[in-house]
């Protein structure tokens, strides 16, 4: 065991990231053979940095107070003789489950005579537990640039030297030992959800004591100190708000400041740089890792671009029942590709990060407008386009500028054709000419369309012919979520909000956060029956699915028009024009709002049996696609090879697919899959190539290799 008697033979270590811990440290035997310390040293301005990355230890999360200080000044030891190591400040910081024990059994420690208030050091009152842990810190007096650290003891237990608080502390419900109730982070994220939701206090209450009755069992004194911790919880979220300064900017900083760890890219606006915003907190981005692993990710670009600051960009995954689910929101203006690609490789690496073999199938736009190559570059997959904005924006329009139903349906009908017309070989501007003079007299509407979409309708049409198109399924999530976050955001009262990014950023990581939050637990915990049946039923596609064949009719003649039944009431029949097209039109309240509804799905999905009726676009994509690749190679060529593997390589995942979406028990489907064996990893090889397993020849003398691990960080709420 070497040990050094010189502070100054330590190399100084400074990591690289914005906060580490004792484990990110190579320590250093300091003193004598009879009494010695670890230490290492540090710039003294991380010192922080390292306190607070001591602190989010996920096995025993704490804070650290100063239990002992004392200073120098510069210059008191300049005619004395002293050693390397006298300090210029020192300090000794303790876990603040420590020293004393307040715990059954516990005592005060014997150096006081009284308890100190520790209202403001203990993660809770009242919880000190006895805990040894403790270090101190030294400024060098040589060096004040430098800082010593001492641990004398790394780990959270008490005397007996059994862990006292923390997730592994057997002996007591959480770090109150037995007196205060033990609030995991998913019962507090259950009681927030609930309060930024505005479900009454008393409500929020029972199911709060009923998550802490499944840790410690009914008690009375439990139940008392849930309803403070409930009420206290509810008084400080209805007085948050979102103006942390009464400047904007200033504001925003702030917010970034405090929330670093659901920030992934930040970048203030300056005469050469736009602004960028990118939030994704915890839960969200172990959403985007569980449901975007070789699965969609999906974008709803541009909302609010008329009323808000900066328009907002959500990136969707799709979980378990195909809904969008949000996992990540950017505030920005800027559409360049470098702009793009800045936060699209930043949430990236944040996930690769976490997860090293994460990737995507496929990316869905809604913007012909979008950059696609940074797309390309950092998620690598294929790019898909969704339809469901420009149907949208059509009817809602149409709706809104033709007063008669039967113009609007043709021209909706017409709208349609022109969207078609790239896959029958019609020259697309023929048909525009055509219906702009079809149309003349609708002066209210054409004015808008020749506007707003004729500039740009080539563009649309060349990306709807150039890409894949999303399905009908795909976009109905994709609006639903749309329609949610409008619901959700302009429902403000606040005057000028609109225009103040920190307000977004608040009603996001708020409310709608809680919002999404709540309805996966419901769905999975199978609680909050009235939440988890609405969120089931929140799209259009799983409405249509509920509703039988037999309530959809047709006319006898063309089949121009279709009839469902109302599932409510039966004798109510909504009309469906031009069935079997994403440009259906019905007269339910739902679609004249420029939504798709589910009587539209519904007769698609009738309309597919049928073959004098079309298939859908993203059908006629799929097909065309894989008629350019049979038709592409030439007879005998490599490239025939190489098309060959790549078409076998996809009917293979989609046959796999098929198989784990019908599969009643996924057991099977994974019985069935090949043995791979694979060498055990350890996290800190991420990114490094695998090297051969050898036998070594000498194993007697071989040096045993230093293990290194990484030390999760404790999340905080967004």
């Amino acid at each position: 065991m070497d040990i050094t008697n010189s502070i100054f033979s330590i190399p100084v270590q400074d990591p690289e990231d914005e906060v580490f811990s004792s484990i990110d440290l190579n320590w250093t035997k300091f003193g004598t053979a009879d009494r010695y310390d670890d230490v290492a040293v540090i710039p003294y301005k991380r010192v922080d940095a390292f306190i607070l990355g001591e602190c989010s230890n996920v096995e025993c999360p704490t804070q650290f107070h100063i239990e002992r200080g004392r200073k120098r000044s510069e210059g008191s030891l300049q005619d004395k003789k002293y050693k390397n190591d006298e300090y210029l400040e020192y300090r000794m910081y303790w876990c603040s489950f420590g020293p004393e024990n307040y715990g059954e059994g516990g005592d005060i420690l014997p150096s006081r005579k009284y308890r100190l208030n520790t209202r403001n050091r203990a993660p809770r009152p009242q919880s000190m537990r006895g805990c040894t842990c403790h270090f101190v810190v030294k400024r060098l007096y040589a060096q004040p640039d430098f800082a010593v650290i001492l641990y004398n003891d790394r780990r959270h237990v008490n005397k007996s030297g059994f862990v006292c608080h923390g997730p592994l502390d057997r002996d007591a419900i959480g770090p109150g030992a037995k007196k205060i109730p033990y609030i995991c982070s998913q019962i507090q994220q259950q009681t927030m959800s609930m309060i930024y939701l505005g479900i009454p206090e008393a409500n929020v209450l029972e199911k709060h004591i009923e998550g802490i009755q499944r840790y410690c069992g009914s008690n009375a004194n439990v139940d008392s100190l849930a309803s403070q911790y409930v009420h206290k919880l509810g008084m400080i979220i209805k007085r948050s708000t979102h103006e942390l300064d009464l400047d904007d900017k200033a504001s925003v900083r702030l917010w970034v400041e405090r929330n670093k760890k659901s920030v992934f890219v930040y970048q203030d606006a300056s005469e050469s740089d736009p602004f960028i915003l990118g939030i994704q907190t915890e839960w969200q981005l172990q959403q985007m890792i569980r449901f975007g692993h070789r699965s969609l990710i999906a974008a709803d670009s541009t909302f609010g671009i008329k009323k808000l600051k900066y328009p907002l960009c959500t990136l969707l995954v799709f979980d378990s029942r195909q809904h969008a689910l949000p996992v990540a929101w950017i505030i920005t203006r800027s559409i360049a590709k470098p702009d793009v690609s800045k936060w699209m490789k930043a949430l990236v690496d944040r996930v690769i990060a976490v997860e090293p073999g994460w990737k995507v199938s496929g990316f869905l736009i809604d913007d012909a407008a979008a950059e696609i190559d940074p797309i390309r570059e950092s998620f690598s997959c294929p790019v898909l386009f969704s339809l469901w904005r420009v149907r949208r924006s059509w009817l809602r329009n149409i709706v809104k500028k033709c007063s008669n139903i039967e113009i609007q349906r043709e021209i909706f009908k017409r709208l349609g054709q022109i969207a078609y017309s790239i896959w029958n070989r019609v020259d697309s501007f023929v048909a525009l000419n055509k219906f702009t003079q079809d149309f003349v007299d609708q002066t209210a509407f054409m004015k808008y369309f020749t506007a707003t979409w004729v500039p740009k309708i080539e563009m649309w049409l060349s990306m709807m012919k150039s890409l894949p198109l999303a399905s009908q399924e795909a976009s109905g999530a994709i609006e639903a979520y749309h329609v949610k976050l409008k619901v959700r955001l302009y429902d403000d009262t606040h005057l000028g909000a609109f225009q103040r990014v920190d307000w977004l950023v608040h009603k996001l990581t708020t409310e709608l956060h809680s919002s999404y939050w709540l309805d996966r637990y419901a769905d999975e915990s199978d609680s909050f029956q009235n939440v988890k049946e609405e969120y089931v039923a929140s799209t259009s596609w799983y409405r249509a699915m509920q509703i039988a064949d037999t309530a959809v009719t047709f006319d006898d003649k063309d089949h121009r028009f279709a009839n469902v039944l109302s599932q409510k009431e039966g004798s109510t029949k909504h009309l469906v024009w031009n069935p079997g097209s994403e440009f259906a039109f019905c007269d339910c309240e739902w679609s004249l709002q420029g939504n798709l509804c589910k009587h539209i799905i519904k007769v698609n999905m009738v309309c597919e049996k049928y073959q004098s009726y079309k298939n859908s676009m993203s059908f006629q994509s799929f097909r065309e696609i894989l008629a350019n690749l049979y038709k592409k190679p030439m007879d005998g060529s490599i490239s025939l090879d190489l098309s060959v593997a790549w078409t076998q390589q996809m009917l293979d995942q989609i046959q796999k697919l098929v198989e784990l979406n019908n599969a009643n028990d996924i057991g099977s489907v994974v019985n069935n899959l090949p043995l791979k064996w694979v060498a055990k990893k350890g996290r800190t090889f991420t990114g490094k190539p695998h090297t051969a397993l050898t036998l070594p020849s000498n194993t007697k003398n071989a040096p045993t290799p230093k293990k290194h691990r990484k030390r999760k960080r404790l999340s905080r709420l967004g």
